[in-house]
């Protein structure tokens, strides 16, 4: 006996909405948008994640720069994969920046000079 299979709503399922990390808006590549009120990666809040049903490509896509990155592990040499993302700047970069500021910002304590 078998049953009616699943009921979909479309080809895209939604994975989830994921916060979007420092990296996502470190994108390289990708052209400047004409109109200067466009949002840019850096504007970006969310990022909305879909499967495509029927390929198996994952999508992530920003929720107001509209920009999206594709991966598909299973899909043959040549297809449209655009992984890995090239970075302006890498993790350990902004790390290190980070680093900087605050040791930038603490003030100095290597006085050594004993008080009378």
């Amino acid at each position: 006996m078998s049953g009616p299979g699943a009921k979909t709503s479309g080809r895209y399922s939604g994975i989830g909405t994921y916060d979007a990390g420092r990296l996502w808006g470190q994108m390289a590549g990708l052209a400047a948008h004409a109109d200067p009120a466009a949002a840019k990666l850096e504007d970006d809040e969310h990022v909305i994640v879909v499967i495509d049903s029927h390929t198996g490509e994952v999508r992530q896509c920003g929720d107001h720069s509209g920009v999206c990155v594709a991966m598909n592990p299973w899909a043959s040499q040549g297809s449209r994969v655009a992984t890995p993302i090239k970075l302006k700047k890498h993790a350990s970069e902004l790390a290190a920046e980070d680093q900087a500021s605050s040791e930038q910002a603490a003030p100095a304590t290597n006085d050594t000079t004993p008080s009378r």
